[in-house]
Order: C-alpha cells, then structure tokens, then sequence
C-alpha cells in the first residue's frame, strides 16, 4: 500500500499484475482479486507466458476481470511469438501490451495496436506506452490522485 501510494503521488499509474497458469480461470480470476485492494485509476494485467495455457482460457480470464471490475482497465502482456502464433481470437481486453526484445522503443513487429511495448530486458525489463505523456495514460487509466 505505502509503494501504491508513494507512486501514485509522484504521478504514476498503478496496478496489479497476474501470471497465467493452468487450472480454472475462473478460480484464478476470483484469488486474484480477493487478493487485491483496487484504487480509481489501477490497471489490471494478465500475463500470459505459460505455453500450456491456451488462448481459451485467456479470453475468459480477461472478460471475468472486466465484469468484475467496472471502471478499471484490464490488459494483456505477453511475447510477441504468444500473440502471432498461440493467439487465434486477437483478443487483449483494453489492451495489448507486447514483449520483443528488438531494442527499437516503440516498434514492435506486429500490426495490431498495442498500447505498451517491452523492447529490452538489459539491464532490466523496459517499456514505453503509446501514449502522448504521463497525462495521456493518467487520463486513459480514469487515474485519480490519492491524498497524501
């Protein structure tokens, strides 16, 4: 809560993030938001890296969190290689946020929108949002300052 909070003063958007892996989404979905405590403005992000979760349960998994979390974005991370070749309904919820490791910020190759490229992991994971600035993506996440 203190880092949430922290973050979220110096102007950043927040969120939480959870990691497909096999079994009922709709258990999954159900833990994963039993475990967390929503703010206006948080994202919600599914990872999706497992290779023996399929796109049919990916699907799913998104559309429960949308239902359950009205007002809040709900997004899909995952590997360029997952979406071109594991993907069969081009489905990202709110969003697509897409790893490839190409060192070119902002160009992934793929020719679907996305809103989040990750484009290295040295020194560590990095990303950009297509977005034009903080405000942008503030206003796109239905961000709200937190009193201090």
């Amino acid at each position: 809560m203190a880092q949430r909070k922290a973050a979220r003063n110096a102007g950043l958007v927040t969120g939480f993030y959870h990691f497909a892996r096999p079994g009922p989404a709709a258990a999954q979905v159900n833990y994963f938001l039993s475990k967390i405590d929503l703010v206006d403005g948080d994202i919600l992000i599914l990872d999706w890296e497992d290779a023996r979760v399929s796109n049919t349960w990916k699907d799913p998994w998104l559309k429960q969190v949308q239902q359950h979390t009205p007002g809040h974005k709900t997004i899909l991370y995952c590997n360029r290689d997952s979406w071109l070749n594991r993907d069969t309904t081009s489905f990202a919820a709110d969003g697509l946020w897409i790893a490839q490791y190409n060192n070119r910020p902002g160009r992934p190759d793929i020719q679907c929108p996305w809103l989040f490229h990750q484009y290295t992991d040295q020194p560590l994971d990095t990303s950009i949002g297509d977005f034009h600035g903080g405000a942008a993506l503030r206003t796109w996440s239905r961000h709200i300052a937190v009193p201090a």
